[in-house]
């Protein structure tokens, strides 16, 4: 019997077509739905691309009402949930489309829960705080990495007290996923390496989990597999379609993943620290990735090594714990830098009174309950000051 199947487990995932004109099919869905007036979420940089274009008019010939809500920023708001929740009720919204990243997907779903709840975004941070279903939810992700589109979570800045608050939730799972990769090539080099790099942590994280499973580490391997392929390719050259399928596909494959598996003490340092700086979730991830892996190492070693063998395309059983982490960082950190993303953070105003805080709010994060090692603040403070060193 495979290891860990006889554990209960459950897997929750949405509708998911995949491929070339998935997008199109939309419409479709909203009136299998039962959609009247359809609430499209997105941002107006995608609008300037055209992608928002191209889903109005499709629901224009289909003689489907909409309204369009693009206010939104990098790094979702609470205030922009808010407002969000106002345009769907007064508009007498049934149903919810989202194109675009992690942040108008994960802004939409703080709008359903809270439109179908009857409560601000806030009263849902944690784990299986949604009590009652979103309205009728599609996706259409134009990024590789964050997943949004098949997880059942959603991150949001908490302006008042500056962190990301972390929404957890079977009730968050979308209903439908469309992905379609060719939405994906007016992504800059910048943002395909930092949400490819997310896309990365998403399937290491859940791989190493203490809640993963035979069925989350299938997905975890392919879609590192299909990060390390594809990522440096897809940033070097935005229009090569094949890369943007491969990145298109890990992302998928990692978010079934960490949804299912949940994630670590990486995502706990980058809610706190993007939440502070309102800097990318990707670049956040990015920095940190390479500093948990050496911490984590030791305490799940067998995962990590597979993850380092899938990497180098050989058996290291010859090697030293020691040894295969720093083949396994090495090759995390190598990547990273040939896709372009920075070494370090500037740490101007990084002193040790913010480190502490940072370090307080990793800690009481959602992420941090499944890291393999259980964290002190002294170790969070550690590799913190190893992404503001230099």
């Amino acid at each position: 019997m495979a290891e860990g199947i006889q554990e209960l487990r459950k897997f929750v995932a949405p509708e998911i077509l995949y491929g070339a004109g998935a997008a199109l099919n939309v419409t479709g869905y909203v009136s299998n739905f039962g959609g009247r007036h359809v609430l499209l979420v997105s941002d107006h940089g995608l609008e300037i691309a055209g992608w928002t274009g191209m889903i109005e008019n499709s629901l224009k010939e289909a003689g489907i009402n909409y309204t369009a809500f693009y206010e939104i920023t990098p790094n979702p708001k609470d205030f922009e949930v808010a407002a969000g929740v106002d345009i769907y009720l007064e508009n007498g919204c049934d149903m919810i489309v989202a194109v675009g990243g992690g942040s108008p997907m994960d802004c939409a779903k703080g709008i359903g829960v809270s439109v179908s709840n009857r409560s601000p975004v806030a009263a849902f941070e944690g784990v299986d705080k949604v009590r009652i279903p979103m309205p009728p939810f599609a996706c259409i992700p134009t990024t590789a990495g964050t997943s949004a589109d098949v997880s059942q979570f959603a991150i949001i800045t908490n302006t008042k007290e500056k962190y990301k608050m972390a929404l957890v939730s079977k009730g968050l799972v979308p209903d439908l996923s469309l992905i379609d990769p060719g939405l994906s090539v007016t992504m800059s080099p910048e943002l395909t390496a930092e949400t490819g790099l997310d896309a990365l942590t998403h399937a290491v994280e859940s791989y190493v989990s203490n809640a993963s499973s035979p069925l989350t580490d299938l997905h975890a391997e392919r879609a590192f597999e299909y990060v390390f392929e594809n990522l440096v390719k897809a940033v070097r050259r935005p229009d090569d379609i094949a890369a943007r399928s491969g990145m298109m596909l890990g992302s998928l494959h990692a978010g079934l993943s960490f949804s299912n598996a949940s994630l670590g003490l990486v995502h706990s340092m980058a809610h706190a620290l993007g939440g502070l700086l309102d800097l990318p979730h990707g670049l956040c991830n990015a920095l940190l990735l390479e500093h948990v892996i050496e911490y984590n190492f030791e305490a799940e070693p067998r995962k990590y090594t597979k993850l380092a063998e899938i990497f180098s395309g050989r058996s290291l059983s010859d090697c030293s714990s020691s040894e295969v982490s720093d083949i396994l960082v090495s090759a995390v950190r190598e990547l990273r830098k040939q896709a372009g993303v920075t070494d370090h953070l500037k740490a101007d105003e990084i002193g040790s009174e913010t480190l502490e805080k940072l370090a307080a709010k990793a800690l009481n994060d959602a992420c941090v309950v499944t890291n393999p090692k259980v964290p002190a603040k002294k170790d969070i403070i550690s590799i913190y000051g190893k992404v503001f060193a230099g």
